[in-house]
């Protein structure tokens, strides 16, 4: 409060220096022809000229404001300013717009109750932008600022107000309230002065207003000793808040200064204790000696566990080495199984290009064979024409013959007779031969179609036969799991399960093994099952166990639950309770599920597994065969993704495709009683078909026995045709060896007979090579036939060999994934036991801390170590007794530490009780010295301000020969202004309130120059100061500031008026600024108009 009075007293003490009795040196009138004008603030005269330097309103803009859309620019003066126009044109939004803009409030423009109400009706917000001058050696930063402050002023619909204040230059230097305030103290602006801003509606009050009271008011308002008193009231209050508070802490201070004598006597009247205390002090040094001797005989054995299992870190390290290369063998296994399994797939591959072209080629073969055989068959139909063609010329020879043996001779008829019968027969046999022979050959190739079909009926009939005794077991399984799930893994799986569920609740396991497998997880797709269970294969069956000593138990619960048949496989790996974070290594595509998306598992052990196992995650399910090769082979395939399973079970990879060895679901099915029904329908068809197989074997082995007892049958039958031939061909080159007379009408025939012979030999010829072109297609035909059926019985087994590969390569994985298991095992075995180390460690450095503390303890207790023999128990017992013997006195005496501090605290209260006391004490003086001498200082202000006031008004009043007074009375807080126009001493003082109005308005005039002659200001506005005054008191009272304003040209001054300002003496100091007329039905637009006289 002290520092607002002094800042006030700063402002306004240079008036009090500059103010001096007027009766030595009376103001002084000086006369320049019917010109009279009175001089003033004779000690601030400036030279001609000179301008104001800091704080002139150099420009004004107004956008949005009140009625006006858009006002100015407008330049002003640095002298004298006239904003001149009628009523609406914009004069007073203006003025409004500088109070507002320089932070003065609503009130103080008597314009409005709130801010928000000069922004123009159907605006968001209003803008004013004020420049000031800022030049000279009180400028307000000038290197930030420049020689000119911009004032931009933002003021929205809902009243708040915001600042940008900018260099010369336009760029933003601060948007705070409070850099405003400080130029304007700097430039001592007051926007809410009266006098340094006096508007139309102050001056109407002040004018209408009949109280002396509010002169008085107004008086003290504009010389700031209004402020000043309500700073010495606050003071004064403060004061008084002190005093009490001086008064209280007396009362304070007396209890305090009671109590310190109390406990002042009661510290020097005890006794000394300082032998037991000695003692104890001594007891205390060996008892932290014996601890810290404790604490290190407590250490030794840690040390020693710690150096021990840093040793045997080497084991876990070899452990984890040795399943590393266990697991390196077996990649190495599984790399070089999967290489013979993909050479045997591309051997494959090319068997069967191989017995596609073979398979062609004995069907071209078959083709040609075919072909020569019919061949032959048109040969030996030829033949037989020739046959006929041959008996027929032979009757006829016969017939001439006969002829001529009539002539010849019985012997001639008899012998030829004879070569015609056994040449008959013998064309007869030929015949049968031959026929016989092809016989031979149908029989001997039906026979040989005939056992290879019987071969390829019994291997599909015994597969027919396997097939109906695999469904009658999974059928006996499925209605057993109709009413137990579990029997679809197998009918001695729910007794396993009972089994590990006693020897779990025995305490035989440390964690319950998990399984099947199959049992423990569902599918979201049932469509999807045959892939799904095609893809874990042998895991559905199999168990899971968190370590090996569990695996031992579940071997024997296994090998009495399935004591012949095949056991389930174990997994042995450590049990986790949360689900594997696959989000790296999984394989996430937006249209089609992994094998992980599509299972439902609510237990997170069986979860890992089988991502452990068969990196389900990884493995993508895709209805569709084609679909899914063209995601996997297309050239971009997803990434993560291993391989993908399609509805019917094939498995593609991105440069391969298997096919499912199966065509249902074994395990994962849904409707169980659908299930039934099927393999019943299925099981019923398999029988039919073994029926009917059986008929059809039965019936080929017939036909087979026929073919092969004609076959015996037409060889015999051919062996005694050529038997028979063979003597029949004897005895006819024995008759045709003899000679006989031949007649010249035989020749012809004979010739005829040759002939034919001649073609029956050369068709003959032809049929034999026919026929032997026919056996050597039939032979290829069979070879080719042969060479297919051993490319495709190889590419079988090699199919089989392939199979039997794929069961090793999920063997030679599970095996990797085993020794993974264990490796890791041993891994989280050896970080468990390194973190037990480092836990140790850890222990031991706390421990060794905890006994470096003790040391540092003991040595601030006892610098030297202090050999100690007796336990730490013993010395604490005697410890105990002394401070019982120390307590005991002390009852009796008082705790001498608690005296010595109770002592000590009273003296501390005491004597910071009285020293603030002191302080206040001296504060309140101080502050009565500083009040004392303040108001003297303000009384004698107000009394040299008062006097001047007088002086001035007096010296005003006289410009138009009025006479005048003026009383303050400072107690009743009043002025009276009397005024008596007229002849000077020899009129009569009268009331203001008696003149009339153009009078009251002069003397307004002079009252308010009277002030602006006591108060500073960079510049000073007056709106319509002439609206009551009539032609001759306007003249004089303008006159009068056009006077003073030229001998202040340092300060600025901005009338607004509606009366026309043409009658002014032309100048370069005065500056009118013209508004424009406000135009109907449209917003208000104002111009400037600089009027400037060329001196």
């Amino acid at each position: 409060m002290v520092e607002r009075v002094n800042g006030t007293f700063k402002k306004l003490t240079f008036l009090r220096n500059r103010i001096s009795e007027p009766k030595d040196e009376p103001p002084t009138r000086v006369e320049t022809g019917d010109q009279v004008y009175l001089r003033v603030f004779r000690g601030h005269e400036k030279k001609e000229g000179e301008e104001g330097e800091v704080g002139i309103v150099e420009s004004i803009a107004l956008k949005n404001f009140m009625c006006h859309s858009t006002l100015g620019p407008f330049t002003f003066g640095s002298n004298v300013n006239f904003v001149v126009g009628n009523n609406g044109s914009g004069k007073s939004a203006v003025l409004t717009a500088l109070i507002v803009a320089l932070g003065g409030t609503a009130q103080a423009t008597n314009r409005g109750a709130s801010l928000k109400g000069f922004v123009k009706e159907g605006e968001s917000s209003a803008e004013v932008s004020v420049t000031l001058r800022n030049t000279g050696q009180d400028a307000y930063k000038l290197e930030d600022y420049g020689q000119a402050i911009i004032i931009d002023m933002k003021l929205t619909r809902e009243g708040m107000r915001t600042y940008k204040l900018k260099s010369k230059s336009g760029q933003i230097v601060s948007t705070k309230k409070e850099e405003l305030m400080s130029i304007l103290d700097n430039f001592n602006i007051q926007v809410n002065n009266p006098v340094s801003i006096l508007t139309q509606e102050m001056s109407k009050h002040f004018l209408h207003s009949k109280g002396e009271g509010d002169k008085y008011k107004f008086f003290m308002k504009a010389t700031q000793l209004e402020q000043m008193k309500f700073d010495f009231i606050s003071i004064k209050t403060a004061k008084q808040l002190t005093e009490d508070k001086v008064s209280q802490n007396g009362e304070c201070l007396r209890d305090l200064r009671r109590i310190y004598q109390e406990k002042e006597d009661r510290y020097k009247s005890l006794s000394s204790l300082d032998d037991m205390q000695a003692k104890l002090e001594e007891l205390q040094k060996q008892m932290a000696w014996s601890l810290v001797a404790e604490m290190e005989r407590e250490l030794l054995p840690v040390r020693d566990k710690l150096q021990l299992d840093q040793l045997s870190t080497e084991k876990f390290d070899g452990k984890v080495d040795e399943w590393k290369n266990k697991v390196s063998e077996g990649q190495q296994k599984y790399k070089q199984i999967h290489d013979q399994l993909n050479s045997l797939t591309m051997r494959i591959q090319e068997l069967q290009s191989e017995c596609t072209q073979l398979k062609a080629e004995a069907q071209r073969n078959d083709g040609l064979r075919k072909a020569g055989e019919v061949t032959y068959h048109r040969c030996k139909t030829n033949l037989r024409d020739l046959e006929t063609d041959k008996v027929q010329l032979c009757s006829r020879i016969d017939e001439l013959k006969l002829s001529i043996s009539q002539t010849t001779g019985a012997e001639s008829q008899v012998k030829e007779r004879r070569m015609q019968e056994l040449q008959a027969e013998l064309e007869v046999l030929s015949h049968q031969d031959n026929t016989l022979a092809q016989q031979m050959d149908q029989y001997q190739q039906a026979t040989n179609r005939a056992k290879d079909e019987l071969g390829k009926l019994r291997n599909e009939q015994s597969s027919l036969q396997r097939a109906i005794e695999t469904n009658k077991k999974n059928l006996l399984t499925l209605e057993a799991s109709s009413s137990n799930r579990l029997r679809r893994f197998g009918e001695h799986m729910p007794a396993l399960l009972n089994d590990i569920q006693e020897a779990h609740r025995a305490g035989q396991f440390k964690e319950r093994p998990r399984g099947p497998l199959g049992y423990c997880i569902s599918i979201k797709d049932p469509q999807m099952a045959l892939a799904v269970e095609i893809c874990l294969k042998g895991q559905l069956q199999a168990f899971t166990c968190d370590n090996y000593d569990d695996e031992k138990v579940l071997q024997g619960l296994m090998a009495r639950a399935f004591p012949s048949s095949q056991r389930p496989s174990i997994i042995t790996s450590h049990f986790l309770h949360r689900v594997h974070d696959t989000s790296r290594r999984g394989v996430n595509h937006p249209t089609y599920l992994s094998v992980l998306q599509s299972l439902e598992i609510e237990d997170p052990v069986v979860a890992n597994c089988l991502i452990d196992q068969r990196g389900i995650e990884s493995v993508l399910l895709i209805k569709n065969r084609a679909e899914a090769r063209e995601v996997m082979q297309g050239g971009n395939p997803p990434r993560n993704c291993m391989h993908a399973f399609s509805a019917d079970g094939d498995q593609i990879f991105v440069n391969r495709v298997w096919t499912a060895d199966q065509c249902r679901a074994n395990f994962l099915f849904g409707d169980v009683e659908e299930e039934i029904r099927h393999l019943q329908r299925e099981m019923e068809n398999q029988t039919a078909q073994v029926g009917r197989y059986q008929q059809r074997k039965q019936k080929v082995e017939e036909d087979i026995r026929k073919n092969e007892a004609l076959l015996i049958r037409a060889n015999a039958e051919q062996k005694k045709t050529q038997l028979k031939a063979r003597k029949l061909t004897l005895e006819l080159t024995e008759l045709q060896n003899m000679e006989e007379p031949q007649s010249e009408d035989l020749k012809p025939l004979e010739e005829d007979l040759q002939e034919i012979i001649g073609k029956i030999a050369s068709k003959q010829a032809e049929c034999e090579e026919a026929h032997a072109q026919a056996a050597q297609l039939r032979s290829s035909f069979e070879e080719a036939e042969q060479q297919y059926r051993k490319h495709k019985d190889q590419m079988s087994a090699i199919a089989e060999e392939a199979d039997s590969m794929k069961e090793d390569l999920s063997q030679s994985n599970q095996e990797v994934m085993k020794c993974k298991h264990h490796k890791k095992h041993y891994e989280e075995k050896r970080k468990t036991h390194l973190d037990k180390i480092q836990a140790l460690k850890a222990s031991l450095d706390g421990q060794e801390q905890e006994l470096a503390a003790s040391v540092a303890k003991a040595t601030e207790i006892c610098q030297e170590r202090v050999e100690v023999h007796r336990t730490a128990k013993s010395l604490d017992s005697e410890i105990s007794r002394l401070n019982f013997k120390i307590t005991t006195q002390q009852d009796q005496q008082g705790n001498r530490e608690e005296i010595v501090k109770q002592y000590q605290e009273a003296f501390e209260n005491y004597k910071n009780m009285a020293q603030q006391m002191k302080g206040l004490n001296s504060f309140v003086r101080t502050l009565n010295q500083i009040i004392t001498d303040r108001l003297k200082a303000y009384n004698e202000l107000r009394r040299l301000l008062a006097a001047r006031c007088k002086y001035y008004f007096d010296s005003l009043l006289a410009q138009r020969d009025y006479t005048g007074s003026m009383t303050f009375n400072h107690n009743d807080e009043t002025l009276s202004i009397s005024v008596q126009p007229g002849e000077g001493d020899k009129a009569d003082l009268s009331d203001m309130r008696l003149l009339s109005g153009g009078e009251r308005s002069f003397s307004t005039v002079c009252f308010v120059l009277s002030l602006w002659a006591i108060t500073e200001a960079p510049f000073r506005c007056l709106d319509e100061f002439d609206v009551y005054m009539d032609m001759v008191n306007r003249k004089l009272s303008l006159d009068m500031m056009l006077k003073i304003a030229s001998s202040q040209r340092y300060r600025q001054f901005i009338f607004l008026t509606p009366q026309s300002m043409s009658s002014l003496p032309e100048s370069k100091f005065i500056h009118i600024l013209q508004m424009k007329d406000p135009e109907r039905g449209s917003h208000d637009q104002a111009s400037s108009r600089g009027h400037e006289d060329q001196a």
